[in-house]
């Protein structure tokens, strides 16, 4: 029987769904009417699931939240360290409630939606590097 996709204990369900996300994020050029709050939030949404493999990874539990700081003091508690490229990441934060509903935040700029896709890249990169090195 193949294994149970949805399994919320497979780290590497995380990681496919953070790379959808992220995908996602990167359509900016094929879907022209969407936001570009919007593809912030799915590139937060990828970098949050990107950790969140990471605690699965290792058998850590952890609450249901968006903010990606509480996420990675939680893993440098157990003893997994984040680079600081990883924890400048942090910053996507604002994207997960906030950019997502009518006047809460400024616009977000083309800069900003680059910068987005940048960290949410990053930490799906170190994600990945740091299950498959353990």
């Amino acid at each position: 029987m193949p294994p149970d996709l949805r399994d919320p204990t497979r780290s590497d369900e995380w990681l496919r769904r953070a790379r959808s996300n992220l995908a996602l994020a990167r359509a900016h050029g094929a879907l022209p009417d969407v936001l570009l709050e919007d593809l912030c939030s799915d590139a937060q949404q990828s970098a949050e699931k990107a950790i969140k493999a990471v605690l699965v990874h290792h058998q850590i539990e952890f609450p249901k939240t968006h903010v990606l700081a509480q996420l990675l003091d939680l893993l440098a508690k157990h003893g997994v360290q984040s680079p600081e490229g990883v924890r400048e990441a942090t910053r996507l934060s604002d994207y997960a409630v906030a950019s997502r509903y009518v006047g809460m935040t400024e616009d977000v700029s083309e800069a900003d939606y680059a910068k987005a896709i940048e960290l949410a890249t990053r930490v799906l990169d170190w994600a990945e590097s740091v299950i498959a090195s353990s």
